[in-house]
C-alpha cells in the first residue's frame, strides 16, 4: 500500500525555517516578548517540533545568533579584504546592515532583552579568536602594521565600538550610512596601526593571503558552532 501525504521534511531546512520565523518576530517584538508558540505559528510547525531542535527558547536564540555570525563571515569572505583595516571596516559595515547583528553590536535591549549582554560576550559580536595573534604576527613580518606600541586587542575593539556607538551621540538626521561608518573604521585603524609605507607586491600579496586565511579560520569556527546548534555536529574542537 502506497501512503499519500507530505514528503519527509529535511530537519536542517526545517530548523532554518524556524530560525527565519524567530528572527522576524524578535526584530518586531523583541526577544523577551517572543514566545515559542509565536515562533511555531509563524514557521508553520507544531510547538513540539521546535523542542525537537532546541531544548529551550534561549538555545533557539543562540542558534539564531550563530547563524548570523556565519552570514557575517561569509559576506566578509566574499568581499576579499586584503588588509587589517579593510577586514574590520568590512566587519562593521556588514554587521550594521543586518538588523539583528546591529542589535548585538550596540546592545539594543529592546531587541535583545535579557540577551543584551551578548554584545560583549557573544561570538556574534567582535570575536578576534585565538588565531588573531598569529595573523598580526604575519602582518608585522610583512610591514603592514607596526610592532610597537602593539595592544591590538585593545585598540581595534576601541575603534570598532567607538564608531558603532557614535550614532547614539548625534541627531538621527546626521547619522552616517553603514558603508561610510565602515570606511571610517578602516581609515582609523590604518592610521593607528599602519606603518604608513607602501608595501612591495610580494608583501602585499602575503598580507592579503594572511587576511583571507584569518577570515577562513573565523568562518570554520562559526560554521562548527552553528552545526552544534543545529544538531549536525556534537562539539567544537
Amino acid at each position: 500500500m502506497v501512503r499519500v501525504g507530505r514528503p519527509p521534511q529535511d530537519p536542517v531546512q526545517r530548523a532554518h525555517r524556524i530560525l527565519d520565523a524567530a528572527a522576524e518576530l524578535i526584530l518586531r517584538w523583541g526577544y523577551d516578548k517572543t514566545r515559542i508558540d509565536d515562533v511555531a505559528k509563524r514557521a508553520g510547525v507544531a510547538k513540539g517540533t521546535i523542542y525537537l531542535h532546541w531544548k529551550t527558547r534561549d538555545d533557539l536564540f543562540v542558534a539564531l545568533l550563530r547563524r548570523e555570525r556565519v552570514y557575517l563571515v561569509e559576506d566578509m569572505r566574499r568581499s576579499a579584504p586584503a588588509t587589517l583595516s579593510r577586514l574590520f571596516g568590512g566587519f562593521v559595515a556588514t554587521a550594521l546592515r543586518r538588523p539583528l547583528l546591529r542589535a548585538v553590536l550596540v546592545g539594543d535591549s529592546e531587541v535583545l532583552g535579557k540577551f543584551a549582554r551578548l554584545k560583549q560576550s557573544s561570538t556574534t559580536g567582535l570575536d578576534l579568536s585565538s588565531a588573531f595573534g598569529t595573523y598580526i604576527g604575519k602582518l608585522i613580518e610583512h610591514g603592514a602594521v607596526r610592532k610597537d606600541p602593539g595592544d591590538y586587542l585593545m585598540v581595534i575593539p576601541a575603534i570598532v565600538y567607538g564608531f558603532v556607538f557614535l550614532p547614539d551621540l548625534v541627531p538621527e538626521e546626521e547619522r552616517l550610512p553603514s558603508e561610510r561608518v565602515g570606511e571610517l573604521v578602516a581609515g582609523t585603524i590604518e592610521g593607528a596601526l599602519g606603518t604608513g609605507r607602501e608595501l612591495s607586491e610580494e608583501d602585499a600579496q602575503a598580507v592579503a593571503r594572511a587576511t583571507l586565511d584569518y577570515v577562513d579560520t573565523m568562518a570554520a569556527v562559526a560554521v562548527r558552532k552553528l552545526a552544534i546548534s543545529l544538531g549536525t555536529e556534537e562539539r567544537v574542537s
